[in-house]
């Protein structure tokens, strides 16, 4: 009679104290949506504080991380990883292989510099006109190059990036200064953007650059045409099936990734202090494909990460081959490691065989692997504390 109403409150308790399912659902898909939220903010404000830091990373920058020239090869990373993001878009998304990116990053590049120093237009002023010029560019070899697919669409873009490399190294009116690149005019630039004192600027500016082109990305992604792009390149025939547009989806994706490239290739001028013609060159592309292919295809932080570490590393590498300690190696080694491409080749290689879905995959099997085993103790845990029960 005793042991009935003990088992009672016992099973009470438990019922009172265990979760609900939905809860831990709902819970659950809370926690995935805000913690990379707060992340990635948490991220941005430590990438906005370097610059007021005194980080030293030896062997990965040149020096503290609020002396000019770290601030600029950081500057630099980031906005290679603001092109990558944008080529993701082209590639990871809509799964158009274009060897012609590099095209619209020229556009801005050497856009806004011939307009500043042809004109005597201001900063934002100019670049809205180049803006504008690489939407009617995009537009332009989009439509042309999306009457095909495949590997004549890849072909296609290729003969147009082609065709800017040569009017660029060709110095129509001396325009584009030719194979000597052309100088920023600084005349109607900022002045908190010109100099060497004022790269500390020119860092923050290149971290804006990322942040709003990540959320253009992210916001087109997460449209309905985004959506569609993606079920394109899946499946472009059930598209059509169903009453969608392929067409004019991929041609919209296709713009909006080339106005981002035409974008952060203007933010790379004020960078650079000026153009030079391998901006223009079919090889730019690949490095881009490259990247986004390190980092993990189909991954918006991948992209980001693939840009960045392929910059820091081919920055580095070239004062890693020029050390002593290669120098001192027997010359099997010292010949393959004092060749930067060598290195950077070797390590594409082996991240393709091993690491198939890039860093972005990687990271994505750990996690996947982490959170089974907390499952896992979690079901030890309820069983152990049912079985005290």
């Amino acid at each position: 009679m005793t042991t009935t109403p003990t088992t009672q409150q016992a099973s009470s308790r438990s019922d009172e104290t265990a979760p609900l399912p939905a809860d831990d659902g709902a819970r659950g898909a809370a926690r995935r949506r805000w913690v990379p939220l707060a992340t990635g903010l948490a991220l941005v404000v430590l990438l906005a504080c370097l610059p007021l830091l005194a980080i030293s990373l030896p062997g990965v920058l040149p020096g503290p991380t609020y002396t000019p020239g770290t601030l600029q090869v950081l500057a630099l990373a980031l906005l290679v990883g603001a092109l990558a993001l944008s080529y993701h878009l082209l590639f990871g998304v809509a799964g158009l292989l274009s060897f012609g990116h590099a095209l619209y990053f020229a556009v801005g590049v050497y856009g806004l510099a011939i307009v500043l120093d042809r004109t005597d237009l201001p900063l934002l002023p100019a670049a809205c006109v180049v803006l504008v010029g690489g939407i009617a560019v995009a537009h332009v070899v989009g439509a042309i190059s999306l009457r095909v697919t495949g590997i004549s669409f890849a072909m296609v873009t290729l003969a147009f990036a082609q065709a800017g490399n040569v009017l660029v190294r060709r110095n129509p009116a001396g325009a584009t200064g030719g194979e000597e690149g052309l100088a920023l005019d600084t005349t109607h630039v900022p002045d908190v953007l010109v100099g060497v004192a004022n790269t500390r600027n020119l860092y923050w500016l290149a971290l804006a650059v990322l942040v709003v082109v990540y959320a253009i990305v992210l916001w087109v992604e997460r449209s309905r045409a985004g959506h569609v792009a993606a079920a394109t390149r899946e499946n472009e025939m059930r598209v059509r099936v169903v009453g969608g547009r392929p067409y004019l989806v991929k041609l919209l994706v296709f713009v909006v990734a080339a106005t981002l490239a035409t974008a952060v290739g203007m933010a790379y001028l004020l960078l650079q202090s000026g153009a030079v013609p391998r901006v223009t060159s079919a090889d730019f592309t690949l490095t881009l494909l490259v990247m986004v292919v390190l980092g993990g295809v189909g991954s918006r932080w991948g992209a980001v990460v693939g840009g960045v570490l392929y910059t820091l590393l081919d920055q580095r590498l070239g004062a890693l081959a020029a050390s002593e300690a290669i120098a001192g190696l027997p010359s099997v080694l010292r010949v393959p490691l004092s060749e930067p491409l060598f290195i950077l080749g070797t390590l594409f290689v082996l991240v393709v065989l091993f690491l198939p879905g890039g860093i972005a995959g990687a990271a994505q099997r750990l996690a996947h692997r982490s959170g089974r085993n907390r499952d896992r103790q979690r079901e030890v845990a309820r069983d152990t504390i049912e079985e005290s029960a």
